[in-house]
């Protein structure tokens, strides 16, 4: 589908956190199952996407990390003894195990085997850019979170490195809500890591569901950190992952010889994606590539959920601002209806508001002509 010579786009757990708060859209899931790079099919189409991260924003992160992540970890180390176990003995020494192997299956090997063992030898440690795994609709997507911490008694966190400031404390809550989404998904890929591990003489490994995120303090480049509570984004992604039509699925339902080529004519490209069927709402703008696209389509089509996903839930079975004016003006639906009713009171509220405008802009304007 991706074309003969174009390489797969691996998913990464931001793909995956945006697929999962739309799951109804078919067309993110072929794509992301496909390995498809959204970015160069956007700007073939013509609707290049202004999403993602600058290249200065990336290399301050990274430089960022490397820091943080200097002398073993330990600063890193440090942040989760202080703000996910202050109660066990300090990380002193704490291991950091070599998760080098051939591809991402065997990186994903390497890294059970270091946790297993981590596990079973107490004390802290570290490992840098684990390989996880994990099932989406049928399809493996491999996974890569900023490090996992294992714990003298065995637990397992997960610890995000973002590049923007914590000030007094706190930082942007909106950035602090994709970071829990980003790190939602690799808790649910430890989880079942963990579960493999079980056995009769000991319980699977507990993962714990508050994550270390670390952050520059204010301005500087001092890390700082703070333990986020997961276990909500957990519960709603593990829920719409779920809900998420096999990829399979969805790939026999479309014409036979269906390529996202990215070297293919715009007319070509635009066929192939309107042959599957996409959910747009306004908040894809902020998650996927083809979100212009999809919102000149959707406003094409006169769709109601590019107004935003509340408004469409309410209206029902009218789809379509031209169904809802219809709707308003008596001419289609039900007027039992609640969606129905709700509209035709509005439109009739909104007439006589209309009328008592006009009556008093025409007595002002004779009030005028008798006082000039």
């Amino acid at each position: 589908m991706r074309g003969p010579d174009v390489p797969a786009k691996a998913l990464d757990a931001r793909a995956l956190a945006a697929l999962a708060a739309n799951p109804g859209c078919a067309r993110r899931a072929i794509l992301d199952g496909a390995g498809v790079d959204k970015a160069r099919l956007a700007g073939a189409l013509g609707a290049p996407s202004g999403f993602g991260q600058s290249q200065f924003a990336l290399t301050r992160g990274n430089a960022f990390e490397a820091r943080v992540k200097a002398d073993g970890g330990a600063e890193l180390l440090r942040l989760a003894h202080a703000r996910l176990d202050p109660g066990a003995e300090p990380p002193a020494g704490a291991a950091v195990p070599d998760l080098t192997a051939h591809g991402p299956e065997g990186r994903t090997a390497r890294t059970a085997l270091a946790l297993r063992e981590a596990t079973r030898a107490g004390g802290w440690t570290l490992l840098d850019h684990p390989m996880l795994a994990l099932d989406v609709a049928g399809s493996l997507a491999f996974l890569e979170p900023d490090a996992v911490v294992v714990h003298p008694d065995g637990s397992w966190s997960v610890v995000e490195i973002k590049s923007f400031p914590m000030l007094d404390g706190s930082a942007d809550p909106a950035k602090v809500g994709a970071a829990a989404r980003q790190a939602a998904v690799y808790v649910l890929a430890l989880e079942d890591v963990a579960a493999r591990l079980t056995h009769e003489e000991a319980p699977a490994p507990r993962v714990r569901h508050r994550v270390l995120l670390v952050c520059p303090k204010d301005f500087s480049n001092l890390a700082t950190g703070s333990a986020v509570d997961v276990r909500k984004q957990r519960a709603v992604t593990a829920r719409q992952l779920a809900r998420l039509t096999r990829i399979e699925e969805i790939a026999e339902a479309l014409p036979e010889g269906m390529c996202f080529a990215p070297d293919r004519s715009a007319e070509e490209l635009t066929q192939a994606v309107a042959a599957v069927p996409a959910t747009y709402a306004p908040e894809c703008l902020s998650a996927c590539e083809l979100a212009f696209h999809c919102r000149e389509r959707s406003r094409e089509a006169g769709a109601v959920t590019r107004l935003g996903r509340p408004l469409r839930a309410e209206l029902g079975g009218l789809s379509t601002v031209e169904d809802v004016l219809a709707a308003a003006r008596g001419e289609l639906g039900d007027p039992d209806d609640p969606a129905v009713a709700a509209l035709r009171r509005a439109a009739a509220l909104r007439a006589e508001a209309l009328r008592t405008a006009g009556a008093h802009a025409r007595a002002e304007a004779e009030e005028e002509a008798l006082c000039p």
